[in-house]
């Protein structure tokens, strides 16, 4: 993409796309989130959260794909709503993709020096979170394609290691059918208690207040709609990454989820240790303990590296779009807008702070509040993504020339905005997450404010 100043250097591949769209969605919301979902709406409940997660984020990235081949915007979200709903919902839709990304990362600065204090408990958290973030900062200073293979390195390591965790996992399940039985080996699905007898142990409802939380663990797989502004080849890779990425995701976690649901009881899953540890540690693998902690760690800090890179590049489209200083829009000569880089990795700092003034919710505040506004981007996508066809056909174009075609439509735009209202609903009615939620709605109304105020000072650019 071109600004008034530098050039953004194209130098993905396919291969990195790919392993961004892993890279930014195998991280706590899976690695960690989820011993907290499985202790809320149980193990049946919690694999319905996430088969119905799944469909939401397929039908999601359906559309994106058809945007982001045709226009491979490096503003991405916000530059779609900019263009087919209005420049103030696409405003807004820069900052709550920015908000959600400076949380997660700063979730995941966090959850690393959680993991840390296993080997060094008297390290203390923040000491790791400036060691690793400094670190992150630097695989996204120098060139685009230092940030892509770091990230394609470090999301490789995690897909072995979760491909390995589903082979054992489902080995031990077909070991334990073959000794044990069927309802020996699934008993942890169905509950018999004395004031309750079924699979809902909190309730059909505890399954979507879970969705919301679940979502979170998927947020990421969409920032190769952000990162195919910088690839070689975008109307062919975008598709190609699309393809090769839905169904491995998908499997990926249902399949992790399904075993960990079988082997972990519920009053044994919590948010302060990994699932994942615990059900090896079940299984008595050597050394499990610590070569998963390091396989967490090594996530966490992929999910950071996408995240960060993702957010500088909406502070870049929001400068881009003239709603904030140009300042921010300079590209320097290695085609990285860092002045929007340093201001992201600041923001994600404060969820270190954060932590001091409330260790006990924080993470799951911080997850609230990313999930929710994730939702409300991925709504947008939908949207953008019916109205560019709409426009796309009144130029008298054809369909079969589009470079990627979302299949379905509008049914699955339709698809995805129900499944993103129906997790932001049944959030709603989860206490712990109102007030995240409530947030949320009063960072969107400001956005608006904002807006509206800068239109006053900063010549806007309105055209499509």
């Amino acid at each position: 993409m071109k600004n008034n100043h530098n050039l953004f250097v194209r130098d993905l591949k396919t291969r990195h796309l790919v392993m961004i769209a892993f890279g930014g969605a195998m991280g706590t919301g899976l690695f960690v989130g989820t011993g907290e979902s499985i202790h809320t709406a149980g193990p049946l409940g919690t694999l319905i959260a996430y088969c119905i997660a799944s469909v939401i984020v397929y039908s999601i990235m359906l559309s994106l794909g058809e945007l982001s081949s045709y226009f491979p915007n490096t503003g991405s979200f916000g530059d779609y709503a900019h263009r087919f709903i209005s420049p103030s919902v696409g405003y807004l839709i820069f900052w709550l993709y920015w908000l959600n990304w400076v949380v997660t990362v700063g979730v995941e600065f966090i959850a690393v020096g959680f993991l840390m204090q296993k080997w060094l408990p008297n390290v203390e958290i923040w000491v790791w979170v400036i060691c690793f973030s400094s670190i992150i900062f630097l695989f996204n200073f120098y060139k685009v394609k230092v940030f892509a293979e770091s990230e394609f390195i470090l999301s490789l390591i995690k897909v072995i290691a979760v491909s390995v965790f589903l082979l054992i996992g489902f080995g031990m399940i077909g070991y334990h059918l073959y000794m044990n039985g069927f309802e020996q080996t699934f008993a942890n699905f169905y509950f018999q208690k004395e004031d309750y007898q079924g699979f809902f142990p909190n309730g059909i409802q505890a399954v979507f207040m879970t969705i919301l939380a679940v979502n979170f663990a998927f947020t990421g797989t969409e920032v190769i709609g952000v990162a195919v502004g910088e690839t070689k080849d975008p109307a062919k890779a975008m598709p190609l990454a699309i393809n090769a990425t839905l169904w491995r995701l998908i499997i990926f976690f249902i399949g992790s989820v399904f075993i960990i649901a079988t082997f972990l009881p519920m009053d044994s899953a919590s948010i302060t240790k990994s699932p994942f540890v615990g059900v090896l540690e079940l299984f008595n693998v050597p050394f499990a303990g610590d070569v998963m902690n390091f396989i967490l760690i090594i996530a966490l800090l992929s999910t950071a590296n996408s995240g960060l890179y993702a957010s500088a590049r909406m502070i870049w489209g929001l400068a881009e779009k003239r709603t904030l200083p140009r300042f921010f829009s300079k590209v320097n000569q290695r085609g990285i807008p860092m002045n929007a880089l340093v201001l992201s990795m600041l923001m994600s700092l404060v969820a270190l702070l954060s932590y001091f003034f409330a260790p006990q919710n924080v993470i799951n505040n911080l997850i609230a509040v990313s999930g929710f506004s994730m939702m409300l981007v991925w709504v947008s996508v939908s949207i953008s993504q019916y109205k560019f066809r709409k426009w796309y056909l009144a130029q008298g174009k054809k369909l079969e020339d589009l470079p990627y075609k979302t299949p379905f439509t509008p049914a699955i735009q339709i698809l995805g905005i129900i499944g993103c209202v129906i997790s932001m609903v049944g959030a709603y009615f989860d206490i712990e997450q109102r007030a995240a939620i409530y947030g949320t709605i009063i960072f969107s109304t400001l956005c608006f404010a904002a807006y509206f105020i800068s239109k006053r000072f900063i010549k806007n650019d309105e055209n499509i």
